[in-house]
């Protein structure tokens, strides 16, 4: 065998280049870009290919080609991702590799290829994630230097991944937190904390703006009866199916909240409180009946600065307002003095 590095770049600036790529690229493309590139370049290869196991699903995922005609990538990727025998899918189910297997070119000619498969370690123990094939026209000898950058740029290749996949899931589980920090699990819905934080930004805007804003607070009729005679699960239901006409009921700039219990409150912008509050009251009465029971709600509806002059007080307007309904699917406004 020979020893030498191909004909390209040197093995310490392709390894050089593909470190800078993991660790300042700003995403899994540009990196295995970089990577593979700079990696065919230092074995002098003209053709590369990167397929990466998909943890979500089945089969392999063609990330990138090099050096091939835009045409024939489908039917290459289909051909290796659906044809478990294929020497590049071995190689990465198998973690097997190969160096100088000879297969036809497109052109009908024979060429020469090395599958690299790409391997990660977490907790001692190995995972594959993929593999990198490289390709060289007609003969090629794979020298003991060359296989060592060959496996030096598929652990970069396979590092990027990795790294790339972390950070995602990271990102993920950050925004699925942060969901649930601001939203009602049951609902669907903002919950307490998010509409006390926004209620306070639309009283300060309405301040500023000398405008109004409407709080509308709704309970459900009869909730904790239904609870007692057809039991938790049917209440759950009433209130996905409440929350569902309210979400649909509300303008885009509305806010609406499940505060605890059977307890709803929409933030309105502006006077319209209580035509948003009949428009969700009208959704509500056309709901199917519960454990043989109709489905309602009543709202009590209280606007600042006439009610209130903050954010607490305005929801203790509109609880004021509820508590004085007249009955079931009913409707109370606040009756405030102007504040000063």
């Amino acid at each position: 065998m020979s020893d030498s590095t191909g004909a390209g770049d040197g093995p310490l600036t392709v390894l050089s280049a593909g470190a800078a790529a993991l660790a300042r690229a700003d995403d899994l493309d540009t990196a295995l870009s970089v990577i593979v590139e700079t990696g065919a370049a230092g074995v002098g290869a003209s053709s590369a290919a990167l397929f990466a196991l998909d943890p979500d699903r089945p089969g392999l995922e063609l990330l990138l080609t090099l050096g091939m005609a835009d045409d024939a990538v489908d039917g290459f990727a289909a051909e290796v991702a659906d044809t478990p025998d294929h020497p590049i899918h071995r190689a990465a189910l198998d973690r097997s590799g190969s160096l100088g297997r000879v297969q036809p070119a497109p052109d009908g000619s024979s060429m020469t290829a090395v599958d690299l498969p790409l391997v990660v370690s977490s907790g001692g123990v190995e995972d594959g994630i993929g593999v990198l094939t490289y390709g060289w026209p007609g003969a090629h000898e794979v020298g003991t230097r060359e296989e060592t950058l060959l496996v030096g740029i598929a652990d970069l290749a396979a590092a990027a991944i990795a790294a790339f996949r972390t950070q995602s899931l990271a990102a993920e589980r950050a925004e699925w937190f942060e969901r649930v920090a601001h939203t009602d699990p049951l609902t669907g819905l903002s919950n307490a904390r998010t509409l006390n934080r926004i209620l306070e930004l639309e009283v300060a805007r309405a301040q500023r703006q000398d405008s109004e804003v409407s709080v509308a607070l709704f309970d459900v009729d009869g909730f904790t009866a239904l609870n007692l005679t057809a039991g938790s699960r049917a209440g759950d239901q009433v209130l996905r199916q409440v929350a569902a006409v309210l979400a649909e009921s509300v303008r885009l700039v509305d806010t609406i909240a499940r505060t605890g219990g059977d307890e709803f409150v929409l933030v309105a912008p502006g006077s319209a409180g209580v035509t948003v509050a009949r428009r969700v009251m009208d959704g509500i009465a056309k709901l199917e009946t519960v454990g043989g029971a109709a489905v309602s709600v009543s709202a009590g509806v209280a606007r600042f600065p006439q009610d209130g002059g903050d954010a607490e007080s305005l929801l203790a307007a509109a609880r004021a307002a509820l508590s004085g309904v007249a009955g079931r699917a009913s409707i109370a406004e606040a009756a405030g003095e102007p504040s000063a």
